[in-house]
């Protein structure tokens, strides 16, 4: 079908207003099947990893329940993802500098995006949209748990980072994280990363044994992303109110860390076909109405 000369002119705007924006940024969900595994801790590291690299990187901490990025590094935020909300600040406003990255502070205590009205959710949209045109790693912090708003967010990315330990516990939930998100249409890819892994040989048998299992039993692909050693480091930076890939940059921890962020900064492109992020997580929810 041909376009009118109207139309033609129409659809060259549009070219050339997608373009002034710039690309979309790539975001990737940092999740878990439970807490304690040390998902937030990996997810800071991370955005500070890529941003060492020379990325543009946003972290967002949308772990509704319990937001902690900020005190992991060491930030005193102004504003919150709440202010947004609300319309009390842009949310340019709210973005805190820390280590390379900008970090937009959780909204601890927010129960569910399915709870916000119109007005709120059109001001997360627009927020989310100017964020993702100014970076090139939008990098989101879940919840933890196979609650709904975890599934929703992370199979709204275009990466899920599935963060495990090597315990049983934790293992069984990962396969539960992944059960969830390879039902949802249109899903995120999943990758695993085991963390507080003993030694390389443990982290490869965890992460294979669980994509084995899923590939078997679910029809999922997950493919193993990389490990994150055991490693006193990582504790005592927490306790210092710092990254560990900046309070200790030569542990192997940090080693791992920047192994990981190597490996997904030149991995594959995100399909343009794919939605925007929130227009994906508000597809699921109105799915879910």
């Amino acid at each position: 079908m041909r376009l009118s000369a109207a139309g033609a002119d129409q659809a060259e705007e549009l070219r050339r207003m997608v373009a002034a924006r710039g690309p979309a940024a790539r975001v990737i969900a940092v999740t878990s099947g439970k807490g304690g595994v040390g998902k937030t801790n990996l997810a800071v590291n991370l955005a500070v990893a890529a941003a060492q690299r020379g990325k543009r990187v946003i972290l967002i901490d949308l772990d509704l329940g319990l937001a902690n990025a900020d005190v992991i590094l060491g930030v005193q935020p102004r504003a919150t993802l709440a202010h947004v909300l609300s319309g009390r600040r842009e949310i340019l406003e709210v973005l805190a500098p820390a280590h390379g990255i900008q970090l937009l502070p959780g909204a601890s205590g927010l129960d569910s995006l399915a709870n916000l009205g119109a007005p709120e959710r059109e001001r997360l949209r627009a927020a989310f949209d100017r964020l993702s045109r100014r970076a090139d790693f939008v990098i989101v912090d879940t919840g933890a748990g196979a609650h709904r708003n975890v599934i929703e967010f992370a199979a709204a990315a275009d990466e899920a980072l599935v963060v495990t330990t090597p315990e049983p516990t934790a293992l069984v939930d990962a396969y539960a994280m992944v059960k969830m998100l390879s039902r949802e249409p249109d899903p995120a890819s999943i990758r695993l990363v085991v963390n507080q892994a003993e030694d390389r040989a443990e982290a490869e048998r965890v992460s294979q044994g669980l994509a084995s299992v899923a590939e078997r039993f679910l029809s999922a692909r997950v493919d193993r992303a990389g490990y994150v050693l055991r490693d006193e480091a990582v504790p005592r930076s927490v306790r210092a109110k710092a990254p560990f890939v900046v309070a200790e940059p030569r542990c192997a921890a940090s080693v791992c860390v920047r192994n990981l962020a190597a490996r997904l900064v030149v991995g594959s492109a995100v399909p343009v076909e794919r939605r925007g992020f929130l227009d994906r997580v508000f597809g699921f929810l109105r799915k879910g109405a």
